[in-house]
């Protein structure tokens, strides 16, 4: 069983910065990928970003590439999404999600693990 917590949503102006963490517990990052996920009111869950097990490979959606970056710090069972140029289209509920695989997927279920969500909200 893998837990997971995120933390650092918030409210800011489009083209601000804010970096999301998620801390799991359960199992070793270095053995579960992870990806970042997000849903925006009346719209389904979309693929963000996310990182293998040992952190060697990332995969974004084109919608934020270049402005967002996934990485890990294996030492504190952790995942970060920087989030850059931030666009009222980014607003959303984020979600940090994990899978018992250390392989990257984009597809929302092939994730074992959610965490609760943290509201993103971009004002123009």
């Amino acid at each position: 069983q893998v837990q997971l917590v995120e933390s650092g949503g918030g409210l800011v102006q489009a083209g601000g910065s804010l970096r999301l963490s998620c801390a799991a517990s359960g199992r070793t990052a270095t053995s579960i990928a992870m990806g970042w996920f997000r849903q925006a009111p009346g719209k389904e869950r979309e693929f963000v970003a996310a990182i293998t097990g040992r952190g060697g490979l990332t995969s974004y959606a084109d919608s934020v590439k270049g402005r967002f970056t996934i990485s890990k710090d294996s030492a504190k069972n952790t995942v970060y999404l920087q989030l850059n140029s931030l666009e009222p289209e980014d607003t959303a509920v984020y979600y940090c999600a994990a899978r018992g695989s250390i392989w990257i997927s984009l597809q929302h279920y092939e994730y074992d693990y959610w965490g609760q969500g943290t509201q993103v909200t971009v004002s123009s």
